[in-house]
């Protein structure tokens, strides 16, 4: 069987998810939930795999690159994309997929971090399994959005709403029915 994935993004209350490459917002909490989420591990010595597209790694601030603790892939279509020692570079998420499915040994969750493109393709993929989506209940009047979530997935979780500033937000989760 094929590895299982999982989506993480944040979003605003129309789905936007950047504006010119960039995060509009600043939101401490979720790049906490985030850097949680996509960080632990059930074994000490393992890692989860961080996938993202080229336009999301090269949004990355340099001082997070790569994302500390995690093993980076950025998918593109680039032959030559020059990355760092340690990133590794798919062409495609199957691949990608049939690849980590050798290395499990010290390799547990893997998650699709975006951008727009990466997302489009790999939400209705017959290997995602969650979607951990942050809900930030303001328009950013993004230009990259994450796609409509579908009736295939059913919402198991709803925190309560948080506050930082004038910034409302609160965590979700679903789950592929």
């Amino acid at each position: 069987m094929d590895r299982s994935f999982n989506i993480i993004v944040a979003v605003d209350i129309k789905n936007g998810i950047g504006f010119k490459g960039t995060l509009p917002w600043n939101l401490p909490a979720d790049l906490r939930h985030f850097k949680e989420i996509t960080s632990e591990t059930e074994f000490p010595d393992h890692k989860n795999i961080v996938v993202m597209g080229r336009k999301t790694w090269d949004s990355l601030p340099q001082r997070f690159k790569p994302l500390p603790n995690r093993l980076n892939v950025v998918l593109t279509r680039n032959q030559d994309l020059n990355l760092p020692q340690g990133v590794l570079c798919a062409h495609s998420l199957d691949a990608l997929l049939n690849e980590t499915r050798k290395i499990t040994h010290k390799l547990e969750r893997l998650f699709v971090i975006g951008g727009g493109e990466i997302f489009r393709q790999t939400i209705s993929h017959p290997n995602c399994r969650r979607i951990y989506l942050t809900k930030i209940f303001r328009d950013f009047h993004c230009d990259t959005f994450f796609p409509p979530i579908s009736e295939q997935w059913k919402q198991v979780l709803c925190s309560e709403r948080f506050r930082d500033g004038d910034l409302e937000y609160c965590f979700m989760k679903y789950v592929l029915k």
